[in-house]
């Protein structure tokens, strides 16, 4: 699992080495104040505690959002994280947070990162046939993560890291010589603390598949899945792997399927009474989704009519939506009505709401944009992707005080939301409002990470004539916190190389 998180964020990989190794050796500003849990006999708590472990899955979101690997496409990641919450609350053995978002990757894999943030690749989106396929998987890493497997590698690997540490430092000594061989030096440094460390992992990773097969297995039934699609979804990814483990899909070199492993799937399997499960339409919603991002606009359309001509789809519904969303990628607007109209006939569903109202935007009939949007929102009140796009619609149409009133009211339910920080922003420029302008702005720096570039925002925010007293002291605070999280972030890497 963690052979992963090193090598999708491999140019990350000395900065979560240092963070790591920092974080074992030297308890953060915030461990070191009144934080306390208790004593639960698992010596993986002294690698990294909870809430370490989520500071930093934390940061590695803010650098997957900064450099686009996070996928920002509210209709799948709510998807995601609904299936994946609808996983967690099954059993009822956690209390750790969990957030599920899309990697916009077409290779097949999934990951756990620390703090619970679990993240999956588009293109095991789309192998997979049915939901509960899906459903198995993130219940593996759900498990990766409510086992501790990160804090146990971590303390396992205790001394392999500090050497990983070294050899860094190292490398780091060597880039600022003037040697003509320094770079030479720093490849091989740099690569002899990955071998390191990707061969201590590979001795834990037995020890934790099987683990997380088991008890992914046993929260799978509790949700209501079919218990027979770990099994069948692994036989599906062994019998893909035929080829050398250099071109071999992702999750089968980062979560190694063996014979063993799926006749234990079957076996678990065997036990259980047979029951049909029908898939949430959702799940076939977002496979149509991510089909008319593939290939060409006009690829994407051709994909969709040839299933409806050929009647080689499994949900109809789902199919004629997907065409829908390739015609708007197309722009044949037209043609994209006559689809929704069509699915209206058919069912009411948030996500041909949100098509619907995005077809009108662009054809130009924004007044019945917002109209779809205000009466869908009054249905689906936390649908992200309409609470994001009815603004969009205001301001398109000029309404940038009624696009502000309606992004206050909703940041007040969704606080630490950088789109909607963002959009308020723009919002707020329209009305020459400068100081609510900068301040939603740094925020939304803030979600993506880039501190200096937040602090920039709070500072002119401050300078601005039009704010109240009480309103430029939130933003001091603000400041100063952030301030003081930038100066955070920077302490593991200065202690790591003195």
């Amino acid at each position: 699992m963690l052979n992963c998180f090193f090598r999708v964020f491999d140019r990350r990989l000395c900065f979560v080495a240092l963070l790591s190794c920092a974080l074992m050796s030297t308890p953060c500003a915030y461990a070191q104040q009144n934080y306390q849990l208790p004593e639960l006999g698992d010596a993986s708590q002294e690698a990294l505690s909870p809430f370490q472990e989520r500071k930093l899955g934390e940061a590695i979101m803010r650098d997957l959002r900064a450099e686009g690997v996070y996928m920002n496409d509210p209709e799948i990641n709510d998807y995601l994280d609904a299936l994946g919450h609808k996983l967690v609350s099954a059993t009822g053995d956690t209390w750790q947070e969990f957030e599920f978002f899309a990697v916009n990757d077409p290779t097949v894999n999934a990951f756990a990162l620390p703090g619970g943030f679990i993240g999956v690749n588009t293109g095991l989106i789309l192998l997979t046939q049915n939901e509960s396929e899906l459903a198995s998987v993130l219940a593996h890493e759900i498990t990766h993560v409510t086992q501790n497997h990160i804090a146990r590698m971590m303390s396992g690997q205790k001394d392999t890291l500090l050497i990983s540490l070294a050899a860094l430092a190292a490398a780091i000594a060597a880039a600022h010589s003037n040697s003509s061989s320094s770079g030479q030096m720093v490849g091989a440094a740099v690569a002899g603390a990955q071998a390191l460390a990707l061969q201590s992992q590979i001795n834990y990773t037995r020890e934790h598949e099987y683990e997380a097969d088991r008890i992914g297995f046993q929260r799978l039934r509790a949700a209501g899945f079919d218990v027979n699609a770990s099994a069948t979804f692994m036989e599906k990814m062994l019998r893909s792997n035929r080829f050398n483990d250099g071109t071999a899909p992702s999750y089968l070199r980062t979560h190694p399927i063996t014979t063993e492993r799926i006749a234990e799937a079957q076996a678990r399997a065997e036990g259980v009474p047979y029951k049909q499960v029908i898939d949430n339409i959702d799940f076939h919603f977002v496979r149509a989704l991510l089909y008319s991002y593939q290939g060409s606009s006009k690829d994407a359309v051709a994909h969709f009519e040839e299933a409806l001509r050929e009647r080689k789809f499994n949900n109809e519904i789902a199919t004629h939506y997907g065409l829908a969303a390739a015609l708007l990628r197309a722009k044949n607007y037209a043609r994209a009505k006559e689809e929704i109209a069509w699915l209206d006939k058919n069912i009411q569903h948030p996500m041909i709401d949100a098509i619907a109202g995005h077809i009108m935007m662009e054809s130009g009939d924004l007044d019945g944009a917002i109209r779809r949007f205000a009466n869908a929102l009054q249905r689906y009140p936390n649908k992200k992707q309409l609470v994001y796009d009815y603004p969009d619609a205001l301001m398109r149409a000029n309404r940038a005080q009624d696009a502000a009133d309606f992004l206050e009211k909703s940041l007040i339910r969704f606080p630490n939301d950088g789109r909607l920080n963002e959009k308020a922003a723009r919002a707020y420029a329209q009305l020459k409002h400068p100081f609510k302008e900068h301040r939603h702005l740094g925020e939304y720096y803030v979600w993506l990470g880039a501190y200096p570039a937040a602090i920039e925002q709070f500072e002119i925010a401050l300078k601005s004539k039009n704010a109240s007293f009480q309103e430029l002291s939130v933003v001091e605070i603000r400041l100063q916190a952030v301030k003081l999280e930038l100066a955070e972030t920077k302490k593991p890497a200065d202690k790591s190389t003195e």
